[in-house]
């Protein structure tokens, strides 16, 4: 399969040079050379994965998948590197063949588009969990994001990276395709699809969802008490030093959007999703 250089020339070298094309989605570099063997790797029936668009909530909702599906105590976690625990499959660090050898049950997280991801994932084994976040608050933590990280050399406004949001000029290629194409799956006996802005508004019935879906047997008194559990971590990574700029709040956009460019983005929403039936909530 084809892998080409992807450059934008209205946009600075450094930047672009971080990404590559592969068979038309723009890929970070660490994913050159691996894709065939990311399509081939080995899947059980145990495993567990988290799949998300970058900025859709992962870390948040990593927390509360290690405690639904681990029965862990939220102070617990609190003290943990949880990234340890849930590796990202394409990720250069711990590599395909030390996550291959993980012990049962792994717990893996990738960013991938549905289309790249291992082929036995696609003929329903292994479960799998996405997570998706209404596109606007999504681009300015994305933004926010590039910005933080003196690797990505992003030192562009936000109208220039949330033109190249809508123009699907990001690393993992369009978010658009990425949600609808997990949407169009939904409906598979081993995915989940999740709303992150669930987890603020109707955080009993996702817990409940993510007991039934891994298997996790609980009474009434029981689920009560993970949900809990679960807000706790919740009110935990909001009130943490990782969010102290706020890019997990819902209603994010609202505080950076000009009435033109939300005019903008709404446009473009709408003539790249007019066809689908999946909505978002932009403020609750």
């Amino acid at each position: 399969m084809a892998e080409s250089e992807a450059e934008t020339p209205s946009t600075p070298i450094e930047f672009e040079s971080k990404y590559f094309e592969y068979n038309g989605v723009r890929l970070p570099p660490f994913c050159r050379g691996k894709m065939e063997e990311i399509a081939n790797f080995s899947l059980r029936s145990s495993d567990i994965w988290i799949v998300t668009y970058p900025k859709s909530g992962t870390s948040l909702l990593q927390e509360v998948v290690y405690l639904v599906s681990q029965g862990a105590d939220p102070d617990e976690i609190g003290l943990m590197n949880i990234d340890e625990q849930l590796p990202v499959l394409e990720y250069p660090q711990p590599s395909l063949d030390i996550i291959q050898e993980l012990t049962s049950p792994r717990l893996i997280k990738s960013h991938l588009p549905y289309r790249f991801l291992p082929t036995a994932m696609h003929n329903g084994e292994s479960k799998v969990i996405y997570m998706a976040r209404n596109p606007k608050d999504l681009v300015v933590s994305y933004y926010q994001f590039h910005r933080s990280l003196r690797t990505m050399s992003y030192r562009g406004t936000f109208q220039e990276f949330c033109r190249r949001f809508m123009n699907d000029k990001l690393g993992y290629g369009s978010w658009f395709e990425h949600v609808q194409e997990f949407w169009e799956h939904r409906m598979d006996s081993n995915v989940l699809f999740l709303k992150y802005e669930d987890m603020y508004k109707d955080l009993g019935t996702l817990v409940e969802q993510l007991a039934r879906f891994l298997g996790v047997s609980c009474d009434k008194a029981q689920l009560e008490a993970m949900v809990e559990s679960c807000h706790q971590l919740i009110e935990q990574c909001c009130s943490s030093e990782a969010l102290s700029i706020c890019r997990g709040r819902v209603g994010l956009w609202k505080d950076i959007f000009t009435v033109s460019m939300n005019d903008k983005f709404d446009a473009m929403y709408r003539q790249k999703m007019g066809k689908s039936d999946l909505t978002f909530d932009f403020s609750l």
